[in-house]
């Protein structure tokens, strides 16, 4: 079998990634949060243009699937309608910003986001993933969750800090942007094609003492369903948002918002909890903790289906399980206890690992696959 193709980039509005089964539009969302006109009108371009169906991804951003190519243009026009995208490509390649959604009107977190965003011109030339997160709470949300450069709480204050760095440099907020600008430059001055994110590049070269100093400050899990103080938060299996179901909780709940995440939830801002038969909205399932990339014959890379069998035995495994169409494991950076990886029709076996470690078992058969072949070799 030939080894997946990794393409380096991800797909955005303006340059949309072929799949299976057709484009893969990018929608970046602003300060993680659509209006609900918004929200509307973006279930009705994904029910126009694409499968139905809005993906949510671990970087807190949505995606429309299935799009035929001479549908792009009309899209883009319903989506710079809605306000959704900027008109400058070069500008919304690097809205790679990521937000906890537990922002108040006002506060820091949404003050610095906001000059983040008006300075996105400033940014120098930077690989196609290359990320931020501002998290700057009382807590810190997104300590897990893929950013090069993080503002946020530090043990006396804001901190900026580098990925992976033990510690960070001490900012004002009247400072932040100009430091946070400063060390996006030390990198593009430093990265290579094989160090295209902050964290790899620290195991090369050493950081300068100035991005260093100050610890970060405490660190929380992610939410669960249920009540939360923006709004009522939902779990979306897979990170699958069918158009049509959020539409209609998004009127029954009578939410002036939607707040996205990077781990498969949303706020609904302003909101009452309404029933879903689709979304989780009260406790954790073991869905909301499986992955699952889009699998064949969504992803012309995938080797197998993926998603209902992560149903069939999501249930039945004690721990973490990653079912991925190929070794690339897209939907899954970190090991997982358990990894089902799709080759050539069946699935290898990897325990305690990524898609692309070293199977314990090999040639499983999607039909017969069993919850005891998962838990014998645990």
């Amino acid at each position: 079998m030939s080894a997946p193709l990794v393409k380096g980039w991800c797909p955005g509005a303006h340059r949309p990634m072929m799949s299976g089964d057709g484009l893969v539009v990018r929608v970046r969302p602003r300060l993680a949060r659509l209006t609900s006109a918004q929200v509307l009108g973006l279930c009705a371009a994904a029910q126009r243009y694409g499968n139905g169906t809005i993906d949510l991804t671990n970087r807190a951003n949505l995606q429309l699937r299935g799009v035929a190519e001479e549908a792009h243009g009309a899209l883009l026009d319903d989506l710079s309608g809605l306000d959704l995208v900027d008109a400058e490509p070069g500008l919304e390649t690097r809205r790679n910003i990521l937000v906890s959604p537990f922002w108040q009107p006002g506060d820091v977190t949404e003050r610095l986001a906001t000059a983040l965003l008006n300075r996105l011109a400033e940014l120098p030339d930077l690989p196609a993933k290359f990320g931020f997160a501002i998290d700057t709470g009382t807590t810190r949300f997104l300590s897990g969750d893929p950013a090069d450069i993080r503002l946020e709480t530090g043990e006396t204050g804001l901190i900026l800090r580098a990925d992976c760095a033990g510690t960070g440099t001490p900012v004002t907020e009247a400072t932040a942007i100009d430091r946070l600008i400063d060390l996006a430059r030390w990198f593009a001055a430093q990265h290579s094609p094989e160090t295209r994110r902050m964290a790899r590049l620290l195991r090369t070269i050493p950081l300068p003492e100035h991005f260093t100093g100050d610890a970060p400050g405490p660190a929380t899990g992610r939410p669960a369903p249920g009540e939360t103080p923006p709004g009522p938060c939902y779990g979306a299996p897979f990170g699958q948002l069918p158009a049509r179901a959020l539409a209609r909780l998004t009127e029954a709940s009578g939410a002036r918002a939607l707040r996205v995440t990077p781990w498969r939830l949303f706020l609904l801002e302003g909101g009452r909890a309404a029933p879903s038969d689709i979304f989780v909205n009260t406790g954790n399932t073991p869905l909301l903790t499986t992955d699952a990339c889009a699998g064949a014959p969504l992803c012309p890379q995938a080797q197998v289906e993926t998603r209902e069998i992560a149903r069939r035995l999501a249930p039945h495994v004690a721990g973490s399980l990653h079912v991925s169409g190929c070794a690339k494991g897209c939907a899954r950076q970190t090991p997982a206890d358990v990894t089902l990886v799709g080759r050539n029709g069946k699935f290898d076996l990897v325990k305690a690992g990524r898609a692309g470690d070293e199977p314990c078992r090999t040639g499983l058969d999607p039909e017969t696959l069993s919850p005891t072949d998962l838990t014998d070799a645990l």
